[in-house]
């Protein structure tokens, strides 16, 4: 089984129609004994995606949230991740997928790359400076309008 927040494991319980005292109960003693620890989840979740599949703060973000993790915890684990090795990944990841892209018109190339940025939570401002700087090292002009 994978680790949960407690969220989740109160769902869980919800829908084996666990009484809400007893289910708090367990749940405040599995949190003493430290079997549930949502700051140590997220911080775990945040190393595993973003180094996994590449993911950025804001995708990252909505993933604990959608988990039940709560804002600040959100937003400390996810302030942990370097603004620098947040750049450097999706510089890794455009560079992974930009030879599968050659042969193509240069806008098309770009909103492809765009696109896989996005879905990974990559703000438009850097997704388009780091696809500008591959482009460019390939010997590729790109106009400055992305529409």
């Amino acid at each position: 089984m994978a680790p949960k927040t407690r969220a989740q494991l109160a769902e869980a319980l919800r829908k084996r129609d666990v009484p809400d005292e007893a289910a708090e109960t367990v749940l405040d003693r599995f949190s003493e004994l430290g079997l549930i620890n949502d700051e140590a989840f997220a911080e775990a979740w945040v190393d595993s995606r973003h180094h996994g599949r590449g993911l950025a703060k804001r995708a990252l973000a909505a993933e604990l949230r959608h988990r039940g993790v709560d804002s600040e915890t959100v937003n400390e684990a996810v302030d942990r991740l370097d603004p620098d090795q947040e750049l450097e990944t999706a510089r890794r990841l455009v560079e992974r997928k930009l030879s599968s892209t050659r042969g193509l018109d240069p806008q098309v190339r770009t909103r492809r790359l765009a696109g896989m940025l996005a879905r990974k939570g990559y703000a438009p401002g850097l997704a388009f400076r780091v696809i500008r700087e591959a482009l460019e090292t390939e010997g590729v002009e790109i106009e400055d309008d992305f529409s």
